[in-house]
């Protein structure tokens, strides 16, 4: 730590009367302590060879945890898990396929429909038997706040549901849904938990071929599913509490087993899709023919892993009761052998960022400054493994969501945007660029759904002059929906996204300590850490508002 300043020039009664609209631009307590020597000495150690990656539930994972554990303790935090540690624990679930995985049509055995070709076990399925008519819910929808439901007026019970995969208006920019990215809605266990909840005894997931033209086998091929035992192949990992829901058996099939499903029936494949494209969701209607029998075989395994979460108390008796989460994840992709992929700007220069953050906030209790609300700093788990670790917190949070102001997530921060042309699906939907051009650039994302937590950015940044870019909220390269402000998005939360974007070595090997720009780095932080000193001093919240 570098030693104590004095740089501190700030008016505390006038800050506590301030509103979002109306903020000085007076540094906050201890802002200059955080320096680029110290965010280096950090990244450095976390995404050291020694870490192996940080990959979820290995022993490198679990160091860097124990590691951001002991730095909170030192810096004051308060404990906020079982017994007064600093880790919320939870499940996750990794699947194999069984043994035994079947489809049949009345009953009778088909050599067509063989498992890798017409239909395999979805990973969120259980292991069992089960047979039903088959009933046509559209693309198997609920969504409430845009009012699409599928299954409103569906007869389930004891019946098959047959959907279709992703989601209405798919390339329509003006979808109700989320324009030309695919929505929260359309994840495949939301669908399965909507249909079992209408009494399907299972479920049949078919390619949405009207809008995917051309398409006749599998939305993805069982490869890309189960990859199997191969060496060097990493756990994929699933939310046990999301998994453990599901209780019927889930199947993909293909396109032509879809096909030969609904022309026994006298309907076309392409004619229910369009059909499953109207405004508020479908009439589900039976498909006449045979009932469908189908076996799922998989192994479930549940490990335990752990957030790492440490408190600072607000200082005002009403406002400590409402938190403000400055967050970054610290998992990464882990080890092939001797290649390393240490994660340095994703996500170590995020968390190096929480721990500059909370020292400055130490500081300025020292000299007599407290934050009136009360500031969670969390490292998340598992973020790439589907943001896990932040969804799991937003199911089971230490303090209610509707009391959450704000969450100020740091993921990538570290290096300038750069993307190469014709980089491939890595960086789909994103224009390409130098990084010369992004040298003082940092993106922001969240900026649409809370005008007033953009501004609250825009002002903050008035002490640092990093040139803000607002263009990514509604993006073909779904950046939003990629780090762990979504989950609290997706639940109504202001969160806001601070990301330098995008590079060519991003998930490489090649992404290491060395490759970062740690004086753009430090001015960010200081940002980050400027809008939640103005937040936390604020009577007013930002709002959220939809999209």
């Amino acid at each position: 730590m570098t030693p104590m300043w004095t740089r501190w020039l700030f008016g505390a009664t006038a800050l506590a009367a301030a509103t979002l609209g109306a903020q000085t631009e007076t540094a906050a307590p201890a802002n200059s302590s955080i320096l680029s020597a110290d965010l280096e000495a950090d990244v450095r150690f976390l995404a050291g060879d020694g870490m192996r990656g940080r990959l979820t539930n290995t022993p490198g994972n679990q160091q860097a945890a124990e590691f951001i554990a002991s730095r909170f303790a030192r810096l004051g935090l308060s404990g906020t898990g079982r017994a007064g540690t600093h880790f919320q624990t939870f499940d996750l679930t990794t699947t194999q396929l069984g043994d035994i995985n079947a489809l049949e049509m009345g009953g009778e055995p088909n050599a067509e429909l063989t498992l890798g070709s017409a239909f395999y076990p979805d990973p969120t399925s259980v292991s069992g038997t089960a047979a039903g008519e088959v009933v046509f819910a559209g693309f198997g929808i609920t969504e409430e706040p845009i009012g699409h439901d599928d299954y409103r007026s569906a007869d389930l019970e004891g019946k098959v549901a047959l959907i279709l995969n992703h989601e209405p208006e798919e390339f329509d920019p003006d979808s109700v849904f989320e324009g030309e990215v695919l929505s929260e809605a359309s994840r495949t266990v939301r669908k399965v938990l909507a249909a079992q909840h209408g009494g399907a005894t299972a479920v049949l997931i078919a390619p949405d071929l009207h809008n995917h033209v051309g398409r006749t086998g599998l939305s993805r091929p069982m490869r890309n599913v189960w990859p199997g035992d191969r060496p060097g192949q990493r756990p994929r990992y699933q939310l046990a509490s999301w998994v453990n829901a599901v209780r019927i058996p889930v199947m993909h099939i293909s396109g032509d087993l879809a096909t030969l499903i609904v022309e026994r029936a006298g309907y076309s494949l392409h004619a229910l899709g369009s059909l499953a494209e109207q405004p508020g969701g479908i009439e589900a209607f039976a498909i006449p023919g045979p009932p469908v029998t189908m076996t799922a075989s998989v192994t479930r395994r549940t490990v335990t892993t752990r957030n790492v979460l440490g408190l600072i108390h607000g200082s005002d008796p009403q406002r400590r009761e409402e938190w403000i989460l400055l967050t970054a994840h610290f998992d990464h992709e882990g080890a092939d052998g001797s290649r390393i992929f240490n994660g340095a700007d994703d996500n170590a220069s995020g968390v190096a960022g929480l721990i500059e953050i909370a020292e400055a906030y130490q500081l300025a209790e020292q000299e007599g400054f407290r934050p009136q609300r009360s500031i969670l700093f969390a490292a998340w788990n598992a973020e790439e493994q589907g943001l896990l670790g932040a969804w799991a917190y937003t199911q089971a949070p230490l303090h209610p969501l509707e009391q959450t102001v704000a969450v100020l997530n740091m993921d990538m921060i570290g290096r300038n945007e750069e993307i190469p042309e014709a980089g491939g699906p890595r960086f789909r939907g994103l224009e390409p660029q130098t990084a010369e051009v992004n040298q003082n650039a940092v993106n922001l994302l969240g900026y649409s759904r809370s005008p007033e937590l953009r501004g609250a950015v825009e002002r903050a940044n008035g002490l640092t002059g990093l040139r803000l870019q607002f263009r990514y909220d509604d993006s073909a390269s779904n950046l939003l929906r990629r780090s762990d402000q979504w989950p609290f998005l997706y639940r109504g939360v202001p969160a806001i996204f601070v990301h330098t974007g995008l590079h060519p070595d991003y998930h490489t090997e090649r992404d290491r300590p060395e490759s970062l720009n740690y004086e753009k780095m430090a001015r960010i932080v200081r940002m980050v850490h400027q809008v939640s000193w103005n937040l936390s001093q604020t009577s007013d919240r930002p709002a959220v508002v939809r999209r």
